[in-house]
């Protein structure tokens, strides 16, 4: 089985994968997603949302890193992926599951589901910009509105030569709302010659073993489970038990330091409140600590708190 950490716009950035991929369990990064408009965007751009594709196209724990690409037309798509493949990316993923309105109404994301013949063009397309040694794989929800979007739009995908895609187990329109519909995965295992990895509403170790089941698949994304259970991962390969609070302080004190004196020192204070918000799903002490530091502005004095607290006791959920 393999686990991989899911691309979160605004969330999931370098300093995210370095940590979370260096506390383990991860086999695979993609980035945030990378807009395609129409034109060959700058190197800078790639390397501004994916910085390890100047070492090599993996975080410093050596974990391969996928760039993201998001946009409608194929022709710039396939022209991009090649461009992001040169600089270092190790194969491509295709976003057209995101569920905002600002990117769906510029027609890319979650709205493309309703047009399986774009989606087959783009995937095509990309297929024959980069090399046939590296993936192209394809994230998508199960539809727009309509969960049967998943079957025209899996065998579009895979009949273009996906190499692997990962299935959000809701539409659109259901946004993050559980549950997931995992079952509707396993409708379509038969219409793919690409391995399905399934993703959505998982949690803990004992959600990663019903999902697996359910959906037929061999291998996971995860997200907002990750920021939630920072070893969740290493919990659903190695059945390790979940951190303690004060483990979890350990790698929050860490990640400030990066945040602080890194290059998005200025967005701290809101990237840490925000991290706590999925900390609250697993920690009880996460409340009471997001409670004294929601005011904070000041990054010395939150990491304080922080500390302050490490050793408060922790309950986890099961």
């Amino acid at each position: 089985m393999r686990v991989m950490l899911a691309p979160m716009e605004g969330v999931v950035d370098h300093l995210m994968r370095d940590m979370l991929t260096r506390i383990g369990g991860f086999d695979l990064c993609i980035t945030e997603f990378v807009r395609v408009v129409e034109q060959k965007l700058p190197n800078h751009v790639f390397h501004r949302l994916c910085p390890e594709l100047k070492t090599g196209g993996t975080t410093p724990a050596g974990v391969p890193v996928r760039v993201q690409l998001l946009g409608q037309h194929p022709v710039w798509l396939a022209e991009n992926a090649a461009r992001a493949v040169d600089l270092g990316s190790p194969g491509i993923d295709l976003n057209f599951g995101c569920p905002a309105k600002t990117v769906n109404k510029s027609k890319g994301g979650a709205v493309l589901l309703n047009e399986p013949e774009t989606l087959f063009a783009i995937v095509s397309a990309v297929r024959k910009a980069v090399p046939d040694t590296l993936p192209v794989t394809a994230k998508i929800r199960l539809g727009f509105d309509d969960r049967t979007q998943v079957f025209d739009n899996v065998k579009a995908l895979s009949d273009a030569g996906a190499t692997a895609i990962t299935i959000h187990a809701r539409t659109k329109t259901d946004g993050y709302k559980p549950p997931a519909y995992w079952d509707w995965i396993k409708k379509v295992q038969h219409l793919s010659k690409a391995p399905i990895i399934a993703n959505g509403e998982i949690w803990s170790a004992a959600d990663a073993k019903r999902c697996l089941a359910v959906s037929g698949c061999k291998d996971l994304m995860i997200g907002r489970g990750a920021l939630s259970l920072p070893n969740l991962a290493q919990c659903i390969k190695s059945d390790v038990p979940p951190m303690t609070w004060a483990e979890v302080t350990d790698w929050l004190v860490e990640y400030s330091g990066y945040e602080i004196f890194g290059d998005k020192g200025r967005y701290y204070p809101n990237r840490i409140k925000q991290w706590f918000g999925y900390l609250k799903n697993q920690y009880t002490e996460a409340e009471f600590v997001f409670d004294q530091i929601r005011r904070l502005r000041d990054s010395d004095s939150i990491v304080e708190v922080i500390r302050s607290n490490q050793y408060r006791f922790a309950v986890t959920k099961e």
